[in-house]
């Protein structure tokens, strides 16, 4: 029994590793695939990898060579995980999952600027929007837990139900957090709208 686990552990993981021709940014689709399975293997959304391959649905076929993407999404899921472990160390699996989200939300929300880098270096006035680029943290070496965060939160993971702020009640000094609709509350995080 433990011999069949073995393999079939080698097996699965054989399969997910992208093919070796330009494992930087092309797949080859086998037998099998999807783009679901495909985006988990490489961190990216099903809608990226449409996108870099001008695909309008999800019909892949063996043999097919799809563009990753993959250096796009590297930085995408670097800056984000770095966030993410700033903002959330020793906050479970759910709440790092949830501070990603919020960044999304709010590239997607007319009320804050169109990028990524955008929404995390804005600034207010003399102020950061988040606290890990003011003091800095946010150039530390994320953990393995707030990159496998980040890239669910690309993958469309939004535990916050869709809030575009966060912030630990317990510690917030500025009145602006009492204007805000409260959401829900993962950990020590309150995630809340406008």
């Amino acid at each position: 029994m433990k011999k069949w686990i073995a393999a079939g552990t080698f097996a699965l993981a054989a399969f997910l590793m992208p093919n070796d021709a330009d494992a930087s940014s092309q797949y080859t689709v086998q037998s099998g695939d999807t783009l679901w399975l495909i985006s988990q293997q490489y961190g990216i959304t099903v809608d990226e990898l449409k996108a870099n391959n001008g695909l309008t649905d999800t019909m892949i076929y063996p043999g097919d060579v799809l563009n990753t993407g993959e250096a796009v999404r590297d930085d995408k899921v670097d800056l984000l995980s770095r966030l993410v472990h700033s903002e959330a160390r020793g906050e479970s699996y759910e709440g790092k999952v949830a501070v990603a989200a919020v960044v999304l939300n709010r590239i997607e929300s007319s009320d804050f600027p169109d990028t990524m880098t955008e929404v995390i270096y804005e600034t207010h006035g003399n102020s950061y929007a988040f606290e890990p680029v003011m003091n800095g943290t946010i150039y530390n070496e994320p953990g393995a837990e707030s990159v496998k965060a980040a890239r669910d939160a690309l993958n469309g993971n939004d535990p916050s139900n869709g809030a575009l702020f966060f912030f630990n009640p317990d510690t917030a000094t500025s009145d602006w957090v009492d204007r805000l609709t409260i959401d829900s509350r993962i950990g020590n995080h309150v995630f809340a709208s406008n």
